[in-house]
């Protein structure tokens, strides 16, 4: 599976975008997918995850704000964020995996194929 991810921009505080995840190869349905951003200086985190059958999770500073979907047809998972925050600056990456149980969905080590990864910068 090939990754691409792409949508990240300049945006003001308040602001919204919607990253997009496009993945090339069989069977992505059945991957778990999540989206990973990493801050510079900072640690990779994890912001929101989405199982085969559509169930979701969110780390909870992202519940409320960001949403994540998946169209299955196109092979894409998105990433709708708003109210945008200057600390929501950061790369943006996602990542996938076939077999990711839902307590290990927040790790990144579980991730086998990864995004090359959009930056979002949000201006004060």
């Amino acid at each position: 599976v090939q990754l691409q991810a792409f949508g990240g921009g300049l945006v003001q505080t308040g602001g919204s975008l919607r990253l997009s995840c496009a993945a090339s190869g069989r069977a992505f349905s059945n991957h778990v997918v999540g989206w990973f951003r990493q801050a510079p200086g900072k640690e990779r985190e994890f912001v929101a995850g989405i199982r085969r059958g559509g169930v979701t999770y969110y780390a909870d500073s992202k519940k409320g704000r960001f949403t994540i979907s998946r169209d299955n047809a196109k092979n894409t998972v998105y990433l709708q964020m708003n109210s945008l925050k200057p600390e929501d600056t950061a790369v943006y990456y996602c990542a996938a995996d076939q077999s990711i149980i839902m307590s290990s969905m927040t790790s990144s080590q579980y991730y086998r194929y990864w995004g090359q990864g959009t930056l979002v910068t949000v201006s004060s």
